[in-house]
């Protein structure tokens, strides 16, 4: 702020610090107090990521060709398997790159399944996946991981089984990769049947599974449903197929038979997957078992590494679709803090997140954390998204921090955050707040005079908050 004469009245070109808004970061120091702890290091013989990245872009190797000739083909249909149209477009696509028919189909899966491709309409384009591709190792892992994720996906579930059957052996599939890491070797195939029988019959009972009310199905002359491990080998089969078939394992015939390995890739990502639960089970504030505005107040005062852990921590916790649902929602209250909170959470979350994050661009409160969300999600560095906001979309971002400064911050940390502001004045800065229609600009410039030492700045701001509290110009 520039200095002025006593008797001097508040200049019209009272000058303000610009600075690169860091909304969060503005927000976070009003709360934050504890320190950092370590970060976990992967298991002895783990290769470096380094290693791990390379061997993830030779199991994407043919996603990524495909990809990329998709972002040559802009406007390439996005679903190249019926009609005539996508049937032409899946057969240039064979031709240009000497690939099978299959081929392009599974990696055109693979491709959209790890990021590399993003769906818009009917219209495939290039992610930002692909973009980083060659350069960024963790956006590799990150793309692998999602394709690792989602190996049910990768190949259809064998023919005649219940939906509900192949619901139960993938959600029993963690308990068999555990095994695998744990055993830090070949395992036999029978040795993963027994386990999986038993995992399936525990999930079973967990859900408390009563028959329903009736005659018993040999009263009624019917045969009794086989509730055992029947079509539980052609389920696991086809599990270590679809899990093989994304680099997770290797599937070898040895002299007492069949048995599977994990590759360094799937071995890495099950102890990630493993660290998350331990972090859970550890966490000194028990956030695991907490909504997610309890999880996010307790996790207000840590700094952003320790933060982004529980966050995964809460996230392994629950099905993606539900925590996404149950951080919008919280997103959507009355608490700033929380909602730029949430949003960081959701970064946590990565692709699983982009559609719904995408969906809320419409709504006036979520915009500006929705379209930095987006920007940083398709490889804008977090220094440089802030361009992506209109000046409207700033100056709201900037009300929204300051009250969440107000309602959890120092009087001395509102005040430094008017260097954040994209106005280069503060009269430009009161006109365009006013302007903006945050429903806290009242109380946010009510704080602000109160707290501003300089007692004309401090007057011109209580007039504002007057004049918007009243409709004024």
């Amino acid at each position: 702020m520039t200095s002025r004469k006593p008797d001097e009245p508040l200049a019209r070109n009272s000058r303000l610090r610009l600075v690169r808004p860091r909304a969060l970061a503005t927000a976070r120091r009003a709360v934050t107090t504890r320190r950092t702890r370590p970060a976990p290091r992967p298991p002895e013989g783990t290769p470096p990521r380094a290693e791990l990245a390379r061997q993830a872009r030779q199991v994407l190797a043919d996603a990524v060709r495909i990809a990329r000739w998709a972002a040559v083909e802009r406007g390439v249909d996005a679903t190249p398997r019926t009609g005539s149209g996508p049937v032409t477009a899946q057969e240039r696509a064979a031709a240009a790159l000497d690939l099978t028919p299959g081929q392009i189909r599974a990696g055109w899966d693979r491709a959209r399944l790890a990021g590399l491709v993003e769906l818009h309409g009917d219209t495939a384009r290039p992610g930002w996946r692909l973009h980083a591709w060659d350069r960024d190792d963790s956006a590799v892992l990150r793309g692998w991981v999602a394709l690792f994720d989602a190996w049910s996906l990768v190949h259809p579930a064998p023919e005649g089984v219940e939906p509900s059957a192949v619901a139960e052996v993938v959600e029993a599939v963690p308990q068999v990769l555990s095994l695998l890491q744990l055993s830090q070797g070949p395992v036999l195939v029978p040795a993963l049947l027994d386990l999986l029988g038993q995992r399936v019959e525990e999930l079973r009972e967990e859900r408390c599974e009563v028959p329903a009310a009736g005659p018993a199905p040999e009263a009624a002359g019917a045969p009794a449903a086989d509730h055992g491990t029947e079509g539980l080998p052609a389920l696991l089969d086809w599990a270590l197929e679809g899990l093989a078939a994304v680099g997770a394992l290797t599937l070898d015939a040895g002299a007492e038979g069949r048995h599977a390995t994990l590759t360094p890739l799937g071995n890495w990502a099950v102890w990630v997957k493993l660290e998350q639960i331990c972090v859970a089970a550890q966490s000194p504030a028990g956030n695991i078992e907490q909504s997610a505005g309890d999880m996010l107040r307790g996790c207000a005062r840590l700094t952003p590494g320790p933060a982004r852990a529980e966050y995964r921590a809460w996230l392994a916790a629950r099905t993606l679709s539900s925590a996404v649902s149950e951080l919008l929602a919280v997103a959507r209250g009355e608490d700033a803090l929380l909602r730029g909170l949430a949003f960081e959470a959701l970064r946590v979350v990565g692709a699983p997140a982009e559609a719904e994050v995408r969906a809320t661009v419409a709504e006036p409160s979520l915009r500006p954390y929705a379209l930095l969300w987006l920007a940083e999600y398709e490889g804008a560095d977090p220094d440089d998204a802030q361009e992506v906001l209109t000046r409207e979309e700033s100056t709201w971002l900037w009300v929204d921090t300051a009250a969440a400064v107000a309602d959890h911050g120092e009087s001395e940390l509102l005040v430094r955050h008017l260097d954040s502001a994209v106005q280069g004045t503060v009269p430009a800065l009161l006109d365009e707040v006013r302007a903006v229609g945050h429903p806290r600009t009242v109380q946010v410039l009510v704080a602000l005079a109160a707290a501003h030492p300089d007692p004309a700045l401090a007057k011109a701001v209580r007039r504002a908050a007057f004049q918007v509290h009243t409709g004024g110009a």
